[in-house]
């Protein structure tokens, strides 16, 4: 029976130095040669899943935008983009309240990096190297502009409870009370899981899913397989079925080994 494996990015597939050991190769191989699908299930946006190395396992498919965005074999199957107004109003709430912000879509990002300059947060200019063409200004944001989410920092003049309140539309991660997720109310890895299901028929129990980090937090209460690797947060291993090794010690293999998927 073909089983349904979907594997978070940072932390799980590979680590923060985009390193992937060579047992995670091996592993989704295996997974594949023995029938089963592997499928990505990220809090990235589309475009900012673009490195070679990571497609080249071989993916089916691809959750992106923590449930905004799926695709199958390359073919975009469901998309949730945010409205022009929400996009307007994220943009002043988010000004106002001093919280530089990179608006993520499935072909562009937009972000002004001169904007993170208060926070000190270098990751931006990491990321517009990476993306190149596909970063953009927030000045080049306009009607129609294809988004499914945003990510923005908390600075020290931020009144986060005000924000969170002038958006009720967004359902906020906050990651250790610096970085915060605002994905449109009611998304989330798990619901991107939940209508790939009902789009091809999959029956949860033959659903697994690998993480580390607390926007997997829905997928794993959602699945009734989940694997939380060693290195992850560990109010996600509290919840996971079973917990792996670290990623570096060949958290994935063996994690797929022990469900016997490969």
């Amino acid at each position: 029976m073909k089983k349904y494996v979907f594997f978070d990015i940072d932390g799980t597939l590979w680590d923060f130095h985009q390193f992937i050991p060579e047992s995670t190769k091996e592993a989704i191989k295996l997974l594949k040669d023995n029938g089963h699908a592997a499928y990505i299930n990220t809090g990235r946006a589309r475009s900012n899943i673009i490195e070679k190395s990571l497609l080249d396992l071989g993916f089916e498919g691809i959750v992106a935008g923590c449930g905004t965005h799926i695709e199958k074999n390359g073919k975009v199957i469901y998309e949730k983009l945010m409205t022009d107004e929400q996009i307007t109003r994220a943009l002043k709430v988010l000004s106002d309240n001093h919280m530089p912000v990179v608006f993520e879509g499935p072909e562009n990002h937009f972000f002004n990096v001169e904007d993170f300059d208060e926070v000190g947060d270098p990751y931006v200019e990491i990321l517009k190297e990476r993306l190149g063409p596909i970063a953009k200004p927030t000045t080049e944001i306009q009607k129609g502009t294809r988004l499914n989410k945003f990510s923005a920092d908390i600075s020290e003049r931020t009144d986060f409870e005000k924000v969170m309140a002038l958006l009720p539309d967004f359902d906020f991660i906050n990651h250790n009370g610096v970085i915060i997720e605002a994905i449109p109310e009611g998304y989330s890895k798990g619901t991107g899981i939940k209508e790939l299901m009902e789009l091809e028929n999959i029956d949860l129990d033959d659903v697994y899913v690998v993480g580390d980090s607390m926007n997997d937090m829905d997928m794993f209460r959602l699945a009734k397989h989940s694997i939380c690797m060693g290195n992850g947060d560990d109010r996600i291993k509290a919840v996971a079925e079973y917990v792996t090794t670290d990623i570096r010690e060949d958290g994935i293999y063996n994690g797929l080994k022990h469900y016997e998927l490969i």
